[in-house]
């Protein structure tokens, strides 16, 4: 596979990585106050829709050589127009974070790290979702 690309029909979530939350606790074997990070809720429901996407389109092989990844992040257009650059919240590098991981965790490549250049945009759209490819350099 020299290059992969699907087309992901959903309202792309909107929740990052870049949302998890961290409580400190008391570790009685360290005898110290250790921070624990965790995911809320809506982090962990934005990482499902993901995954369970994302599932469909799993290459047979894990990818182990220098990627180039393009993401076209679809938001519902509203009262924008279809193509219209997205320059609202969430971030295009918090966007990606959080799908590289579920796509790593899925087993699309041996590591993200591979991902060595990347072209990342965000739109409005009158048909929402997220379209991925991957190619290999």
């Amino acid at each position: 596979m020299d290059k992969l690309r699907f087309f992901l029909p959903m309202i792309p979530p909107q929740t990052t990585h870049q949302q998890k939350k961290v409580n400190v606790v008391y570790d009685k074997k360290k005898k110290k106050h250790v921070p624990v990070f965790y995911e809320p809720e809506d982090l962990k429901a934005a990482r499902s829709k993901l995954m369970a996407h994302l599932g469909q389109h799993v290459p047979n092989d894990k990818i182990e050589s220098g990627i180039h990844l393009t993401v076209k992040w679809l938001f519902p257009k509203g009262k924008h127009e279809d193509g219209e650059w997205k320059l609202t919240k969430p971030d295009t590098d918090n966007l990606n974070k959080l799908l590289k991981d579920c796509m790593s965790d899925l087993g699309f490549w041996k590591d993200d790290n591979l991902v060595a250049s990347e072209l990342i945009q965000k739109f409005w759209a009158e048909t929402p979702g997220i379209f991925i490819q991957i190619e290999r350099l």
